[in-house]
């Protein structure tokens, strides 16, 4: 049975751009022809898009400054109605969402679940940053908390992204002959393969190597130290939607930030982010930090410690804007946030200075009952139960009460209704908040 959300595609044109690793577009596609869409249309970009989706697809071999035009011909010529694609900060894609905005044409972006493990997100026009989700508490307050439907457990899917990555990299590599003009976020190479390997490998390793730092951390220093969690190297919500040009940078203020103004006796552990385990190793730079700003010993690196354990000891979470974010605030921890996020407003993040926040954090707390409301509306409006890289793409539907995704009609309406009754959000301003780029 296809699912409601689905559905609200019956008798469009769509375009799929590029999606996550592995076959989750191409499943996509027969899922959405299924529920009635009158046609279904890919790009693929490198071979590695190819080798998931070979089969009546669009292979664009041109370079960046030529698929504006490409692009728009694309809208006009296949009468699309409707583009998807994943990751809206992507050259590619930032230049498709502008286009398609100007002629009008419903944009849907894909992303990681913005509350994990369980979901994804699909929200139109934008994600994070760009998300058209109000970022004002008079706007949760008051709101009714509204039942939804049993979340479906996705379970572990580490496995399934590691072997579609090593997939997808291996073919894009073999194939760059083919798609000799276009340029990746992460290089297209067979090493690219090696280091999702590698990750699997150092997982162990850091099992052992770090196998009494959780015992010390929620024994002895509970609630004596800050919880640093970084993010992907190459994440786009740092490059665009931080004034951070790497995670060395937000380290480096962070603890020299840290040396000044927190007590003595409390710690900064900085933990890394699972899918960058392959590619980077902070350790040196850690080291010469702590050095630098007299905190050695006060600097704690790790990796792979089960985050709700460390989230429950914490005294506070610095975060740019990555999502664990909205996990430290489910736990009641004070957040500061950095960097832009859809989570970073009055009441559920501390709002004052960075410096302040080492002392002021311990008189903050979030408040849990904004938080379940602003949850559930991330929820209902832009989560999907389900993931991208294991299970059908068909049982990916929403836990919203009404068994249909909400999001696609009456989220505009809500929020010009809610700017003209608070006089704070002009209607125009509603429609354009996620279109900045």
């Amino acid at each position: 049975m296809i699912p409601d959300l689905w559905r609200n595609f019956a008798g469009k044109n769509v375009l799929l751009l590029q999606g996550p690793v592995g076959p989750f577009f191409r499943r996509l596609s027969k899922v959405l022809k299924k529920a009635g869409a009158c046609h279904v249309h890919k790009v693929n970009f490198n071979a590695g898009d190819w080798f998931f989706y070979p089969f009546n697809a669009i292979n664009y071999r041109g370079d960046a400054e030529a698929w504006p035009v490409f692009f728009e011909n694309l809208l006009v010529d296949l009468r699309i109605d409707t583009v998807m694609l994943f990751g809206d900060c992507r050259y590619l894609h930032a230049v498709a969402r502008s286009i398609a905005r100007a002629r009008k044409v419903e944009t849907w972006v894909f992303e990681e679940g913005y509350v994990r493990p369980d979901f994804i997100t699909m929200e139109r026009d934008g994600t994070n940053a760009y998300s058209s989700v109000p970022r004002r508490s008079d706007f949760y307050r008051g709101r009714p908390e509204v039942p939804m439907r049993e979340v479906r457990p996705v379970g572990k899917t580490f496995r399934y992204a590691a072997g579609w990555a090593v997939m997808y990299y291996l073919a894009a590599s073999a194939g760059m002959l083919l798609f000799p003009r276009y340029r990746h976020h992460r290089s297209l190479s067979i090493a690219q393969g090696l280091f999702w390997v590698a990750a699997g490998w150092r997982k162990l390793l850091y099992r052992i190597k770090e196998r009494n730092v959780l015992n010390y951390l929620r024994g002895q220093k509970s609630k004596r130290f800050f919880l640093m969690p970084l993010q992907t190297e190459i994440d786009a919500q740092m490059r665009v939607h931080s004034r951070f040009d790497s995670v060395q940078d937000f380290i480096e203020e962070v603890a020299a930030s840290f040396s000044r103004y927190a007590s003595p006796e409390y710690l900064l552990v900085i933990k890394h982010h699972p899918l960058d385990r392959g590619y980077n190793d902070y350790s040196s730079f850690i080291k010469k930090i702590g050095l630098k700003y007299g905190v050695t010993g006060r600097l704690i690196y790790i990796h792979d410690q089960h985050l709700p354990t460390l989230l429950d000891h914490a005294a506070g979470v610095l975060v740019v804007n990555s999502t664990v974010g909205l996990s430290g605030i489910h736990h009641g921890v004070p957040l500061k946030v950095l960097g832009k996020a859809i989570y970073d407003f009055d009441g559920l993040t501390f709002q004052g200075e960075l410096t302040r926040f080492w002392y002021e954090s311990a008189n903050f707390t979030p408040d849990m009952s904004l938080y379940h409301r602003f949850r559930t509306f991330l929820i209902q409006h832009t989560q999907l139960n389900g993931n991208f890289y294991s299970g059908n793409v068909a049982d990916i539907s929403s836990v919203a009460c009404s068994g249909s995704y909400r999001f696609c009609d009456s989220r505009q309406d809500e929020l010009r209704n809610w700017g003209r009754n608070n006089a704070l959000v002009p209607e125009r301003a509603v429609e354009q908040d996620s279109a900045e780029i």
